[in-house]
């Protein structure tokens, strides 16, 4: 039995210390940076949907709603963000973040 090789018990308990403190450490950063993650998705979404009404201005002289760049193929679907929030168009063709998105039917 003294030549086996493999791990002994205090080698395995040593690792799964060693991968615990790792995961302790590791988790709740990842959850800390959730909410700035979801901003900056949404602030890219914005911009993006900024652009595609800018497009459409320039093509139709006038400022769109979100359907209509929908319907014109300028967005593929109505945009939401990762928070859940809907995107609108003023009339003035500012591109913000609104309110709570409408359940999809």
């Amino acid at each position: 039995m003294k030549n086996q090789k493999g791990f002994t018990l205090i080698e395995m308990l040593i690792v799964l210390l060693v991968i615990s403190v790792l995961l302790l450490i590791t988790i709740p950063n990842v959850t800390k940076h959730n909410s700035s993650i979801q901003e900056k998705g949404c602030d890219g979404l914005i911009n993006m949907v900024q652009a595609q009404a800018t497009a459409y201005e320039i093509d139709n002289t006038n400022t769109p709603s979100v359907a209509e760049l929908v319907a014109e193929g300028y967005l593929r679907d109505t945009p939401v963000c990762p928070n859940g929030n809907s995107v609108v168009i003023s009339a003035t063709g500012e591109v913000t973040e609104g309110g709570t998105a409408p359940e999809a039917p």
